[in-house]
Order: C-alpha cells, then sequence, then structure tokens
C-alpha cells in the first residue's frame, strides 16, 4: 500500500522525542484569556505572554514557541456546556478556557514542505541538518487544523525557527525530493529562553 500523497499543509505534528523515544501524547494545560480575538488551529504554535495565558504564535524568525497547541476545551457561551474542541474559535468569550500543548523542548515534529502559501514543495537528503523557515497559513476551519508549514528552502541561518532532522522517507517523490520532514525547535523556545515573558 502507498503512502498518501500530501496534498497540503497541516501544521507540526508530535512524532517522537529527539533522543528516538516514540512521543507518548503528553500535554500542559494554559489558559488562553477570554474574548482572545484569533484562532489557534491543531498544529499550530503557540506563546505565553503576560498573565500567564498562552496565544498564537506566527511562523516566523521571531517566534518565541511554548509548543504546538493540540485542542482546547471551554463552556460554549451559547450552549452553556463544556465543548472539547480540535481549534479555538477567535473571540470565544468563556472563563474556563484550557489549551492542550505539546511544550516538551526536545520534541520531533513531522511537517509538510512547501515552496510557498499551501503549495507542496520538496527537500533534499543534503538538508538534513540545515536550518528552516516556518510558513504562516490560516488554519481550517472546518477540520480545526493547522496549514502551517516548512520552506522547501534551507539554510545556516541562526535564526531560522526549524532544524532538519530527518526525512519523512515514505514522502520521497518520483524527482527524488521529500514532501515532509521532522523538524525539532531551532531557538527560542520559551523554557530555553532566559528572559521571561
Amino acid at each position: 500500500m502507498a503512502y498518501p500523497a500530501v496534498s497540503g499543509p497541516y501544521g507540526l505534528v508530535p512524532v517522537k522525542l529527539l533522543s528516538g523515544t516514540p512521543f507518548a501524547g503528553v500535554t500542559r494545560t494554559f489558559k488562553i484569556a477570554s474574548g482572545y480575538a484569533t484562532s489557534i488551529f491543531n498544529g499550530d504554535a503557540v506563546k505565553l505572554v503576560t498573565g500567564g495565558t498562552v496565544e498564537r504564535d506566527t511562523f516566523d524568525a521571531a517566534m518565541t514557541p511554548v509548543g504546538v497547541f493540540m485542542g482546547c476545551s471551554y463552556t460554549d457561551p451559547v450552549l452553556g456546556y463544556k465543548l472539547f474542541s480540535q481549534y479555538y474559535p477567535a473571540s470565544t468569550v468563556a472563563s474556563d478556557i484550557e489549551a492542550y500543548v505539546v511544550d516538551a523542548t526536545d520534541v520531533l515534529f513531522k511537517a509538510a514542505v512547501v515552496s510557498s502559501g499551501t503549495t507542496i514543495g520538496d527537500l533534499a537528503l543534503t538538508d538534513i541538518g540545515a536550518n528552516v523557515a516556518g510558513v504562516d497559513n490560516t488554519g481550517d476551519s472546518t477540520s480545526g487544523n493547522s496549514r502551517g508549514a516548512i520552506s522547501d528552502t534551507s539554510a545556516t541561518t541562526n535564526t531560522l525557527p526549524f532544524r532538519i532532522v530527518g526525512l519523512v522517507e515514505e514522502t520521497k517523490n518520483t524527482s527524488g525530493g521529500y514532501t515532509e520532514a521532522y523538524v525539532k525547535w531551532n531557538a527560542g523556545h520559551q523554557y530555553n529562553n532566559t528572559t521571561g515573558v
């Protein structure tokens, strides 16, 4: 059975630890401020902000992530009961919004490779060990998934947010490129940053 083609980006998916140990699904809960005006999708990076809550972080050189958003729960202001959601809808008013975040600093993530926007690109074996930019796309409110990705252009630039650790062998295309890669935080994770929030 062939590996399914990568049709578009899907954010960051935790798969294992840098040591090679499988990822066990461990998350930490953080609060989201009531009425926060930006949607956060499953697979988006999030950052800690003043007040102890998390907000969506962009996939760029300025990112300072605390982890990857896996979903949330809150009491729906219209329905009046607790919901568990794949994504946080912008401007939700509730006093009990909790985000489930993969915040370990040594997690490897699988990510789609794009040439721009949501157009799938590829990386080569020679890109392993290099740094790469993130591509920040708006998430999909139907599936609740992020559409963030990594660029198909690697470099040694130390401000790029991701390090390419490996390539997903099953996504090797007819040109010899790989449309998915394993990446880790290159720099800027808030637990490793000596400056507080």
